[in-house]
């Protein structure tokens, strides 16, 4: 995802594209050592690049460029993508969404689905910066929505309460979807480094490769 969300990036953290970028490299990297053909789809309002999967080190220094030259911009329609890819992507693949996911759970449910119908694996890593976690202001604060560019002035004391609510029940929302769809996720704060999600990942898929 490429949305301009993926810009933020509290003090002292990295952005949510730069994470993104890392975690998108290492995994084509990996699959590509492993003989596995490896394709990138960025998106935001549209999709923005789309390198169909192949096996080649030409090719996957083709991804690694065009992941570094990747900007966030505009609104993004991740569900829309998600669902033109379930259609279009003929061959049964691991599918790995890096993204923010501030789209409807109930839109990424039925995307998720959909690429399962489809025989597609899914993971997802679900990336968060530590402030949109804890939301800990101290003073008034002027937010700017980083896709539609409105602003709105707020005292955060007065909203943390309804903030902190609006935020949990968001993450249940995705913790009930990880459940009834059998998505492979791994929530993500931006604080900690790259290779801990990564390692969870890895680790959980050899551990689910040796169960079958």
């Amino acid at each position: 995802n490429t949305s301009g969300s993926m810009c933020f990036a509290s003090k002292g953290m990295p952005t949510k594209i730069d994470y993104a970028r890392r975690i998108a490299a290492t995994l084509g990297y990996l699959a590509a050592q492993q003989g596995d053909a490896v394709g990138l789809t960025t998106v935001a309002q549209k999709i923005i690049q789309n390198i169909p999967a192949k096996r080649s080190a030409a090719h996957l220094k083709l991804i690694l460029d065009t992941l570094e030259k990747t900007k966030p911009q505009g609104e993004t329609l991740l569900q829309t993508i998600l669902d033109e890819l379930a259609e279009t992507l003929r061959q049964r693949a691991l599918i790995v969404i890096v993204s923010d996911f501030f789209v409807a759970t109930e839109e990424l449910k039925r995307c998720f689905e959909h690429l399962r119908f489809r025989k597609h694996d899914v993971a997802a890593f679900h990336l968060l910066d530590p402030q949109e976690i804890e939301f800990a202001f101290g003073r008034p604060v002027r937010f700017v929505d980083m896709e539609g560019n409105t602003t709105v002035f707020v005292e955060p004391t007065e909203i943390a309460d309804r903030y902190q609510k609006a935020l949990n029940n968001y993450l249940a929302a995705m913790q009930k979807i990880v459940l009834e769809t059998g998505l492979d996720y791994h929530r993500v704060q931006t604080s900690e480094s790259y290779e801990h999600p990564l390692m969870r990942f890895l680790v959980g898929r050899t551990r689910a490769r040796g169960v079958r």
